[in-house]
């Protein structure tokens, strides 16, 4: 048996690489062989959805609350997938991932201020009217 692998060692200068695929994560997707990296699946639509909750926060706020809330839900599940594997995507998706969830949390802040204005406002009219209308005059 030993004269095998003598043999084998003596014919192949390159012993088989025991250690693939390494941390027994899939294989990098970045090599000379495939071309470029992919983007991650919902960078761009983080970006559009932090975007149009910054923009829509001014306009009542309710429209940003819900594309802020979505463009949250969708970066926390792109960057847990980017930490888990950071060699298989592209940094630029990585950093338009970031550019939306930094948009999403102003724009869901802005749009915070401006349901709880109108809550307030709101519920003193009611409180307002409410009082105003107990039949004295």
């Amino acid at each position: 048996m030993s004269d095998l692998k003598e043999d084998y060692l003596s014919n192949n200068s390159n012993p088989p690489n025991n250690n693939y695929p390494p941390n027994n994560n899939y294989p990098p997707i970045n090599n000379y062989y495939n071309g470029p990296q992919p983007n991650l699946p919902n960078a761009t639509a983080v970006l559009v959805l932090g975007i149009i909750a910054l923009v829509s926060s001014f306009c009542y706020g309710i429209g940003g609350l819900i594309c802020g809330i979505i463009a949250l839900v969708l970066a926390s599940k792109d960057m847990k997938l980017y930490q888990e594997f950071p060699d298989n995507y592209a940094p630029t998706s990585y950093s338009s991932l970031t550019s939306g969830r930094v948009c999403a949390i102003i724009g869901l802040c802005i749009a915070g201020i401006w349901v709880l204005f109108y809550i307030i406002v709101f519920g003193a009219l009611l409180t307002a009217g409410a009082a105003g209308s107990s039949g004295r005059f």
